[in-house]
Parts: structure tokens; sequence; C-alpha cells
């Protein structure tokens, strides 16, 4: 029988080769994925990493936003757990419909994706309507698979009732939902530019509006009065009982709101983070991962 002898120069080559594949994956495209919920209903949500002893990160984006806003935020996390970002339905790439736009029905499809996709345990992340989608879903199903929750920037919404209490604000999103619906692209080129701070590139800019303009206008305008005026989400505060961490800006309207928000959750805390505007993970990408990771690391 023939002694195969050991080469060091193969070796360093295969080695070399090996570092050059785990690197190169390391910075490799989120996977782009399809999940039906309903007969005619797909959801799709960009996925990235690997499972491990670490829970799965959920990216739920805001109103008409797509998951492709977490890009910079599935790279940072990849690396160490399985991550995933997602299209609500008639957001992105996700299937468009003409019901079911509410945070309590696109609870029940992430419900429906996690669980037959087995990615729990999680942590949930939602940001802006996604604080909405995130309360619907803990309101609906405890937080039975959840390890952890990130409210981003939003408050919970005490729906119609609370409008006495939220008047001025109200008035206003009513007053610009008119704008919305004359002008789409300007109001949403308008939008983008007043919830990030950050100087954007024309690309960049166009790369976000044309994600939320995917969405059609009169769906966007049922979503956000949902969103806004429909259930009172408020009483699912109790039932948040995991960790939950409300990362807020400081130029935010409603940080006093998130404060008394975060002393009212089973264990509750706030980061306040500076100069940034509602998408503080855009503006401040760092400082919004080294807050997560530190959190993600504790509860884990």
């Amino acid at each position: 029988m023939a002694i195969k002898t050991f080469s060091p120069m193969r070796y360093t080559t295969l080695l070399a080769a090996v570092c050059i594949l785990i690197a190169g994956n390391a910075d490799a495209t989120p996977r782009s994925r399809m999940f039906e919920v309903a007969r005619g209903v797909q959801i799709h949500f960009l996925e990235d990493g690997n499972p491990s002893r670490q829970p799965t990160l959920v990216f739920i984006p805001g109103w008409r936003c797509t998951a492709s806003i977490w890009s910079h935020q599935l790279q940072a996390f990849s690396r160490e757990q399985r991550v995933i970002a997602i299209d609500p339905r008639s957001q992105g790439n996700s299937t468009k419909t003409d019901e079911g736009d509410t945070p309590e029905q696109r609870a029940r499809d992430y419900r429906l994706l996690l669980t037959s996709l087995h990615l729990e345990p999680v942590i949930l992340v939602g940001w802006s309507q996604g604080v909405q989608d995130v309360a619907a879903y803990v309101d609906q199903y405890g937080t039975n698979g959840v390890k952890a929750v990130v409210l981003v920037d939003s408050t919970i919404s005490g729906g119609a009732s609370n409008i006495p209490v939220t008047l001025q604000f109200d008035i206003r999103q009513l007053q610009l939902l008119a704008v919305f619906a004359d002008s789409p692209r300007e109001y949403t080129e308008g939008m983008i530019r007043a919830i990030i701070s950050k100087p954007l590139s024309e690309a960049a800019l166009n790369d976000l509006v044309s994600g939320a303009l995917e969405t059609p206008t009169a769906t966007a305008e049922a979503m956000l009065v949902a969103d806004l005026f429909g259930k009172d989400r408020t009483s699912a505060i109790g039932k948040f009982r995991v960790p939950t961490l409300v990362i807020a800006s400081a130029r935010s309207e409603e940080l006093a709101e998130q404060r008394e928000l975060a002393s009212k959750l089973p264990q509750g805390r706030i980061k306040v983070v500076d100069q940034s505007a509602h998408a503080v993970f855009i503006d401040q990408p760092d400082r919004f991962e080294a807050i997560l990771r530190d959190f993600v690391n504790r509860v884990s």
C-alpha cells in the first residue's frame, strides 16, 4: 500500500483557500427567501448567519420600509448568530393585499413564519410601525419562544381612545396623509429625509424611496390608520415578561412617552441615542449595534 507523504505546501494552500472562503461568506449578500402565510400571500425576508447558541435576531421595519433598511445590522450580527429581516405584508417584495394590513394580522404572519421555520428562540426588534407589530405579537401569543424584545423609537399605540391625549400629533398625521395621497413620491422623499439625519447619496435615497413606494398608496394609508387609530395595544405591556429594551432617539417627540413605557414594562430599560433622527440604526449604526450587542449578550 502506498504511503502518502504530508505536504506543507499543499496544507498551506488548502488552509488559505478555506480562510478566503470563510472571509467571503462573512460579507456575502443575505439570502432572499419567500414564505407562504396564506393562500396567495407570501412574506419575503432576508436571512444571514447560521443557527448558534444565540437567539435568532428578527428585525421588523417601519411603515412602508423594506427589510433591506436593516442591511448594516444583518451584516454586523450575522457572524455571531442567525439574523432575519422581514418585509411585512404589502411592503417590499411581500405580497400586496387588500385586507389584513394591520399589526394584528402582521403578527400572525410572523408567528407562522417563526414557528414553521423553527427560528425560535428569537429576539424581536421592531422599529416605528414595527413596535406596533411586536406589541400585537406579544398581545396575542405572549412571550413563548421569545427570549427578549427591542422597541426602537416608538411607543405602543393607545388607539382611537387615546386621541384626546395625542390630539396635535394626530391632527398633523392626518394632514400629512392628504399630502401623501396627492403626491406619494414627493411625500416619501420628504419623509426619508426627515427620519434620517445623516447625508444620503442620491442612489441611497432613491433606493429607500423606491422601496417605500412598493406599497400601494391606499394600502399605506389604511396601514397607518390601523397603526395609530386601531386597537389599543397598551394592554399588551404587562405581557412583556422578558427583558425588553427601548432604544430612543434623543430628538424623538415621544421621548418622554418612551421613558414612561420603559418604566411600565415588567423588565424594561431604555437607552437614548444622541445625534440621530427616527432611524437611529442608520444615523448611528455603531452606537445602535453596540447597545444591541450588549443587550443580546446579557439576555443570552
